[in-house]
């Protein structure tokens, strides 16, 4: 059996790492800039900057060399003249017929940049310009980067010339901020001509081509670091070791009761199939699914504990604030159990090897509970070791309207205050167990069943 499990490891190792790379391009691709969902679109370019860099979300997504900046708002003027609105002489052009959309600066003057903030020091930085400039026009970069000379601070002047072409064209205009932190006295020089730009960015380069946003996440989990939250400032992994307790003491036991009630009210709907007390447990059932998981919680916190005081309303301070909790999550589930384990068991019951055991004499428990149950262990255990990694998340409902300090109420939390770090942690984690739970299947296959080989 060991060799089974180290080689069902190793190949569980591709599938966890497609677990990986699908969180990953959920939280970073997919679901747009972290940054702006967290912290919202009214703060300041520089603290969304500083959002990314703490968390790797400024670099290529997979591999590259280079990432946009917002140091500068990346602009196709389309509908704008984007960051240069505010600059004097500058004028925007909508898309007419077939000449695109466009900004002009007006010749004969010297243009300030419109960076959001200065760019980080002792970095390479690159312009991507699609523009247009008549050759009787000169147009150029000019930028102060801050320098030290025998202690002094002091300032050199680069200049980086844009050739003129009387047809749109790209120019790539590499830049270094500088070795020391300052402002990046940035101006563009226009003469002779009017220079029309089409399109505009500023990229930021990578330290080498997999410095990226991936990479920095799988550097992260090999640390277990999965990243600090936003709003308490807390490492998560720390955050989820305090909640996994409060979570696993109500998970559990509502897990482990409600599947001991479930099979055995379904080996009784079983032994007495088709009779009035069978029907009775089949209604019961129909009735527990129908009735909405919030009914349950809200009439048990008003007349159980509210109004009859037999229970705590609210609150984790000991195991009796968890009584009426755990009983709401077993009376919820039960019905839904009862019927998928009663569907079982009389499956199992109309089979060929149970009529001839009940025609070599044994009794009707004999029966029930050395043929019919046990072979339905393989149904039985499919569902419930599928179940279990969802233990660990708590329950979401629950924790939060009892105040309980479970992942599930730290989930809700997180969901609610745009908290990336921890959201995605959560789902990882549930990932990873739900795979790992594909392997203890099979395990357990082989230990309930003889005619299941590990091999």
């Amino acid at each position: 059996m060991l060799n089974y499990v180290v080689r069902r490891v190793l190949q569980m190792i591709p599938t966890v790492f497609g677990v990986i790379l699908i969180t990953f391009i959920l939280f970073n691709v997919v679901g747009g800039s972290p940054a702006l969902m967290t912290l919202g679109r009214h703060v300041s370019p520089r603290m969304l900057e500083e959002f990314d860099e703490v968390r790797g979300f400024n670099k290529p997504v997979i591999a590259g060399l280079w990432s946009e900046t917002r140091a500068y708002e990346a602009s196709d003027f389309k509908r704008h003249a984007g960051p240069w609105r505010e600059v004097e002489g500058v004028t925007h052009h909508p898309a007419v017929h077939r000449e695109p959309a466009h900004i002009a600066l007006a010749p004969d003057e010297v243009y300030p940049v419109p960076l959001a903030f200065t760019p980080r020091a002792d970095t390479r930085f690159r312009w991507v310009v699609e523009y247009r400039l008549d050759p009787e026009g000169d147009a150029a970069w000019r930028y102060d980067v801050p320098v030290r000379n025998g202690g002094e601070p002091e300032t050199e002047t680069h200049r980086m010339r844009l050739e003129p072409s009387a047809h749109w064209q790209r120019a790539t205009l590499p830049f270094d901020a500088g070795e020391q932190p300052g402002e990046l006295n940035m101006r563009l020089s226009v003469q002779g001509a009017p220079l029309e730009i089409r399109s505009m960015k500023l990229e930021r380069r990578a330290d080498h081509v997999l410095d990226s946003q991936f990479v920095f996440f799988l550097k992260q989990l090999a640390r277990l670091d999965l990243g600090t939250s936003h709003v308490t400032n807390q490492p998560v992994t720390r955050m989820i070791r305090q909640g996994i307790g409060p979570s696993l003491q109500l998970t559990v036991p509502i897990f482990f009761a409600g599947l001991v009630i479930a099979i055995s009210l379904s080996l009784i709907c079983a032994f007495y199939r088709n009779t009035l007390l069978d029907r009775s447990f089949v209604v019961l059932a129909v009735a527990l699914m129908s009735i909405n998981y919030l009914v349950w919680i809200v009439v048990g916190q008003y007349v159980l504990a509210y109004r009859w005081g037999w229970f705590p309303v609210w609150g984790f301070e000991t195991m009796a604030y968890l009584a009426l909790p755990i009983l709401i999550g077993v009376i919820s589930g039960l019905g839904r159990d009862l019927r998928f384990y009663r569907t079982v068991m009389l499956d199992e019951m109309y089979r060929e090897y149970v009529r001839t055991a009940f025609a070599k004499g044994v009794s009707r428990s004999g029966v029930l509970f050395k043929h019919v149950l046990k072979n339905a262990m393989i149904t039985v255990i499919t569902n419930v070791v599928i179940a279990i990694p969802f233990l660990y998340t708590g329950s979401l409902l629950l924790e939060s309207f009892f105040g309980i300090p479970g992942l599930g109420y730290m989930g809700i939390e997180a969901i609610n205050s745009s908290d990336v770090d921890v959201i995605r942690a959560i789902v990882l984690i549930g990932a990873v167990l739900y795979v790992a739970a594909n392997l203890l299947t099979d395990i357990c296959y082989a230990v309930v069943d003889p005619r299941v080989k590990l091999k």
